[in-house]
């Protein structure tokens, strides 16, 4: 489900689950925790294997699980998204392959981000689910004027427009793209953690602050993923994908 591979003070978590390391709630709660292991010293480092850094949500279970599936598992993506977004030491993203919705809200929880191949977007709303609270302020944080257009327009972007937009830092070649991101960790290490964890924290306060303050949308947010409608939306959906 995972690998975790030490370089010499960075810590690089892989995702290795399924074809497209959909996000399911055993997947969700094992980044978690092995996020939750880095010491606050060392860099982080997320990754995917195969095609795909994480397709987001796997659809089929949360359409198939009912709302007691629903319930466990969206307060579980939140807490994995903050996990990531808490980590007080640099936190890169190496995009390896396609990042969508889910995937590229893990993405977002990153410093940086580095991307080689696929593409990265939100798709949310054309699946008929609206955002958890965390997952849409840390977005805004990472994405800031461009996330409207990201959210409504629900398009994916290639590297290129996605550089371009301000999601991601960085394009690099597919056979460089880690060796790349653990250079630029490592470099990030070489800054005063202190002071480093210290400025994170205060540039990422707004976000922080509107998280805090969203728990009438918390409920929400969480009653319609857990409803009848919603899982006939996803259903439909994905019933469409299939015809394609």
């Amino acid at each position: 489900m995972l690998d975790i591979e030490d370089h010499d003070g960075v810590t690089v978590v892989r995702l290795r689950h399924g074809k497209v390391n959909a996000l399911d709630l055993e997947l969700v709660r094992a980044v978690t925790a092995a996020v939750r292991e880095v010491e606050s010293g060392r860099a982080l480092v997320i990754t995917g294997a195969g095609s795909a850094f994480s397709a987001g949500v796997d659809l089929r279970r949360l359409a198939g699980g009912g709302p007691e599936y629903a319930r466990e598992f969206l307060p579980a993506l939140s807490g994995m998204f903050l996990a990531i977004f808490d980590h007080p030491g640099p936190a890169l993203a190496a995009v390896n392959g396609h990042a969508i919705a889910g995937g590229c809200v893990m993405a977002a929880a990153c410093d940086v981000r580095v991307m080689a191949a696929g593409t990265i977007g939100l798709t949310e709303v054309s699946v008929g689910v609206p955002f958890p609270p965390a997952a849409l302020e840390i977005m805004r944080h990472a994405a800031g004027p461009a996330l409207g257009e990201l959210v409504l327009t629900a398009a994916p972007l290639d590297a290129a427009a996605a550089r371009s937009a301000g999601l991601i830092h960085a394009v690099e070649a597919p056979e460089a793209l880690l060796d790349s991101v653990i250079a630029r960790a490592r470099a990030m290490l070489r800054l005063p953690a202190e002071v480093f964890a210290f400025t994170k924290r205060q540039l990422q306060r707004p976000a922080r602050e509107r998280i805090a303050a969203a728990g009438a949308d918390v409920d929400a947010v969480q009653a319609t993923w857990e409803s009848l409608p919603t899982r006939e939306a996803v259903t439909a959906y994905l019933d469409a994908l299939r015809r394609r």
